[in-house]
């Protein structure tokens, strides 16, 4: 018979009470093996859990070699128990290992055919809160566990007991059975090499699974095992935010306040409130609100006496959210939104040892971001980088180069008031599962300049349509990748000879025309790229016209949009070879009246607003357009394409807006309610000043209309006095 004695210590995840409570039983129990629920493949972690420089929140990742999208995360706080025992077992150099059902098993394709649907068991804390009175299983378990400084295994037994009775009418889950079976084989494993002192840290609602006294056959738990479909894995420790922690990110065995068990976790028994407090008013002070000492000694008064009056053990975060509501924000429920997220949830984001296993692609990126000083952060960070410094230009490149490889670090934001093309405004934010995605692009190359040039490649080669060819030149521009801008290029260029879309060829026009302006900014050759934008722009102003013939609304509304932005694209440059052939395409569209509305307004307007209409032929076309004879659907889509942009074509020009106000008050009452929609769309795209002058002139306009007609004679009798008076007035009655 076996002398090893198993001590089943049924825990929180994530909770600080459950912490403390572990390393206490751990330190009474001395336990010469210490097993802890996770995957058995982070054994491989092990070795470094010990190193300083592996700071929580951390996680260990395990991910299907040939499939890194299949991953599971394992994350771990200052606060977690499972953390605390790895950590007590590693200081003391016991010998500890993870215990649960292999990643290899779980991330193994399934197969439909013979997959079992897990069942949904009920939550038990929930049920013990219950039972206890509280509406709240949070709540009950922080008065219960979480603000009980000290324990003993007898806690511990009863929590085990407790979950029994929870689990007593229970069906079987099977992927539980199975999770289950994989513990208790760790736990036979150990007895059998002889460990004297068990101790396994797990979930509360496995610990009655787990005593050795209720144990089932090996055999039993043998065949829940056997022919488990598995797959090659492999495992690293990646950073993780407290943000990740909270049960809002979505993780299943996630807290509500990370933060704040943090704060519980490190900080000592008497200074909890008052710490707490400190950190809440000096956040306040960070966003310019007063908070002075005085009232936050306030606050710890009203905080402690809540307390009391509700019966709680000690003070919790709900009473200090209402102290602080009450004394310190003085009633307003806006500051509270910025201590929830800033040290409710918290912003920390972990780091991981140098020496931790990664691929090329990630330990390459972990290289630039020292070197460029570009730190990860795990709250969303806006940085301002001027191109013509060569580490800002490099961190740009960077930020870039991983956009293309599906690694959004950063989003490129409006860097607000610029005098040129040398600035770029980004919002950094890491977020765990980036990590993954840095294993899956580590297929295109090992290094990021490498793989985001092999994949840009490859994107190259999948491209649909020019227009999405188009937009990948602009970012090889912009990430440095002359090789891959290369290869895009002669794509396009191929693509474009066979090509007769006039469409695509539209919305290829602008992002080409932002290579060939802005490559010198970088220093890149884009003579190539210009080569093929004059290819484009001559086709696609070879077929414009028969483009916008035959158009329903929703095509005439793509056709507009590409026409606008391949005139953006040739303004960009303003070379005569582009500007030309484009300009003839235009006025042959311009001047057929069978072209939809909203396509020939726009481009009647753009080409006045180029100098190449009359302004006097504008005004004609408008009136045709607008003459009660027109359908009063095509006039109104005309009249949008033509006033789009901005308002001071109306402003200056009271000739055009008095024909515009004519066929509006000429309009019938029904066909008027039918256009109202567009009409007000047409307008509201005018900031509101130009709308009130707009509706001045308009105004004056209609008085003028209604004042009686002037006439050359005048009668000189009734004049005579008013003359006379004003005569006086200017001192010449002697001249009369």
């Amino acid at each position: 018979m076996s002398t090893s004695s198993v001590e089943i210590l049924g825990v929180r995840h994530h909770g600080p009470g459950s912490a403390r409570s572990v390393v206490a039983a751990l330190e009474e129990l001395r336990p010469d093996l210490v097993l802890i629920e996770g995957a058995p493949e982070l054994d491989a972690l092990l070795p470094l859990a010990g190193a300083p420089d592996l700071v929580p929140p951390v996680a260990g990742l395990v991910y299907a070699v040939d499939s890194p999208r299949r991953s599971s995360f394992y994350p771990l706080a200052a606060f977690s128990p499972e953390w605390v025992a790895m950590r007590w077992a590693v200081e003391r150099e016991v010998e500890v290992h993870f215990a649960d059902l292999p990643a290899a098993v779980t991330l193994a394709p399934e197969d439909d055919a013979d997959s079992t649907p897990s069942a949904r068991r009920p939550d038990p804390l929930s049920e013990l809160a219950r039972a206890a009175g509280y509406d709240d299983s949070e709540r009950w378990w922080e008065d219960a566990i979480e603000h009980r400084r000290t324990s003993t295994l007898e806690r511990f037994a009863s929590l085990r007991a407790a979950i029994a009775e929870v689990r007593a009418d229970e069906a079987e889950d099977p992927e539980n059975a199975r999770r289950e079976a994989a513990m208790r084989k760790a736990i036979r494993a150990g007895i059998r090499a002889g460990r004297e002192r068990i101790a396994f840290v797990c979930g509360a609602y496995h610990a009655p699974a787990l005593e050795p006294d209720t144990f089932p056959t090996a055999a039993h738990d043998n065949r829940l095992l056997t022919g488990l479909p598995k797959t090659k894995v492999a495992a690293t420790w990646a950073p993780w935010t407290s943000s990740r922690l909270a049960f809002a990110s979505g993780y299943g065995a996630g807290v509500t306040s990370p933060g704040w068990y943090h704060h519980l976790f490190v900080t000592p028994d008497d200074d909890v409130v008052p710490a707490w407090l400190v950190k809440v008013a000096h956040a306040l002070r960070a966003e310019q609100i007063d908070a002075s000492p005085a009232s936050v000694v306030e606050a710890t008064r009203l905080a402690e006496a809540l307390a009391a009056v509700r019966g709680r053990p000690s003070v919790g975060l709900t009473e200090l959210g209402d102290a602080t509501r009450a004394v310190l924000t003085e009633g307003s429920e806006l500051p509270l939104a910025l201590i929830e997220r800033t040290l409710v949830i918290g912003t920390e984001l972990g780091s991981v040892p140098e020496s931790t296993p990664m691929v090329p692609l990630a330990a390459d990126l972990a290289r630039q971001q020292r070197s460029l000083r570009l730190k990860p952060s795990a709250a969303a960070t806006t940085v301002t980088l001027d191109l013509r410094k060569e580490a800002q230009l490099g961190r740009s490149v960077l930020l870039h180069r991983l956009g293309l490889l599906g690694i959004d670090w950063g989003e490129q934001v409006d860097p607000g008031r610029s005098t040129g093309t040398f600035k770029e405004a980004w919002e950094l934010e890491w977020r765990p599962e980036l990590a993954v995605a840095l294993i899956e692009a580590n297929v295109h190359g090992n290094t990021v300049a490498a793989a985001a040039e092999a994949r840009t490649e490859e994107l190259a080669g999948d491209a649909e349509d020019l227009a999405e060819l188009g937009r990948l030149i602009s970012k090889c521009l912009v990430a440095d990748l002359p090789g891959a801008l290369s290869a895009v290029v002669a794509a396009l260029a191929e693509r474009t000879a066979r090509h007769h879309d006039t469409l695509a060829l539209l919305q290829t026009v602008e992002p080409l025309a932002q290579t060939c302006r802005y490559g010198d900014v970088r220093g890149v050759d884009v003579s190539q790229v210009g080569a093929v934008l004059d290819t484009v722009l001559t086709r696609a102003a070879v077929g414009l016209r028969a483009a916008c013939s035959a158009l329903d609304d929703d095509a005439a509304a793509d056709i507009r949009a590409a026409i606008e932005s391949g005139q953006r694209g040739v303004s960009l440059l303003d070379r005569e070879q582009l500007s030309a052939p484009w300009r003839q395409a235009l006025v042959g569209v311009a001047g057929d009246p069978a072209i939809h509305g909203s396509v020939s307004g726009r481009v009647n307007r753009l080409l006045l607003d180029a100098g190449a209409l009359p302004r006097e032929e504008a005004a004609a076309r408008l009136s045709r357009r607008l003459s009660t004879a027109a359908d009063a659907g095509a006039a109104a889509a005309w009249l949008d394409g033509f006033l789009a942009g901005d308002a001071l074509l109306l402003l200056h020009d009271e000739d055009l807006l008095g024909i515009v106000d004519g066929w509006v008050s000429e309009i019938g009452e029904t066909t008027f309610e039918d256009l109202l929609p567009l009409l007000r769309r047409t307008f509201s795209r005018f900031e509101a000043a130009e709308r009130r002058q707009i509706g001045s002139k308009v105004r004056d306009i209609g008085r003028a209309a209604a004042s009686p007609a002037t006439t050359d004679h005048f009668d000189l009798d009734r004049a005579m006095p008013a003359v006379a008076t004003v005569g006086r007035l200017l001192g010449l009655e002697a001249a009369r």
